[in-house]
């Protein structure tokens, strides 16, 4: 749904996007429908996402934006927009991507972008710790390790504490240690846990950011490297560095709070 507030915040004179979808579960297609620039006639956009052996991702991602769900279908969109199975590798601009299968429940990519020097890896479903020990498994065979390998920014699962994991096991999402070892073992510089369970009051999740940030620094992990993901946060890499820093404005009620042109890769990471 945080991609409602994205459009309404991006520039007009922008007509050309690329959206890459990690899966179709209706929490991350739902706010498509409610994204500005599919609006706008001018506006050329390609929808990245997994392949299916069922259908096609243009007929997949139709049955959500259509009657009775949606008051639009896909037909009707003024813009032109284009769907198509993610390839392993592909470059966006500058950017180089790099997209991979990931242990989630059904078709899912993780992915990795790597511009200005550095490198971001978006794995927000993913339970790479399902019948797996990830403290004892080789790299190989550690689900979306070649995507997280040394990443400047880890955006991963980290839906739920520990002692609620065995309830959910096998539910496509991680228990907080799981995502600790998983950016511990990938050498991931720095780590956003994303994917927050919607039972979890704020409050809950104020005392979580504690807890991860202590466990991780138990682990010899620098301070200040792992955090809860917050609604509209915005994290800005520097080209000179290849350190991601989080940016003291935010995208909020659809409105950006500053007109600055964004660094070549911006990551807009909510609940």
């Amino acid at each position: 749904t945080g991609i409602r507030n994205l459009g309404l915040a991006l520039p007009t004179d922008i007509t050309r996007l690329n959206i890459l979808l990690t899966h179709l579960h209706l929490d991350h297609i739902q706010g498509l429908v409610f994204f500005e620039p599919l609006f706008r006639s001018q506006a050329e956009i390609v929808i990245w996402g997994p392949a299916s052996p069922q259908a096609s991702l243009r007929d997949r991602i139709a049955r959500y934006i259509s009657a009775p769900l949606s008051p639009v279908e896909v037909r009707e969109l003024p813009c032109d927009v284009s769907f198509r199975a993610c390839p392993e590798e592909l470059e966006i601009g500058s950017a180089r991507i790099t997209a991979a299968p990931v242990a989630h429940r059904g078709p899912t990519l993780g992915y990795r972008v790597e511009d200005v020097g550095a490198a971001l890896a978006y794995i927000p479903d993913h339970e790479p710790a399902l019948g797996a020990d990830l403290e004892m498994l080789e790299p190989e065979w550690i689900s979306g390790f070649g995507l997280a390998q040394g990443a400047d920014l880890l955006i991963h699962d980290g839906q739920y504490a520990d002692d609620e994991y065995a309830e959910h096991l096998g539910w496509g999402h991680s228990a907080l240690s799981h995502s600790l070892t998983f950016a511990q073992r990938t050498e991931a510089r720095r780590t956003v846990l994303f994917h927050h369970d919607p039972l979890h009051s704020d409050r809950w999740l104020d005392a979580h950011a504690e807890r991860a940030a202590a466990a991780w620094q138990a682990r010899g992990g620098a301070a200040g490297t792992v955090e809860l993901a917050r609604e509209g946060a915005r994290y800005e890499v520097d080209p000179a560095t290849g350190e991601f820093a989080l940016a003291e404005e935010a995208v909020a009620g659809g409105v950006a709070e500053d007109t600055s042109v964004p660094a070549p890769i911006t990551s807009v990471a909510g609940r």
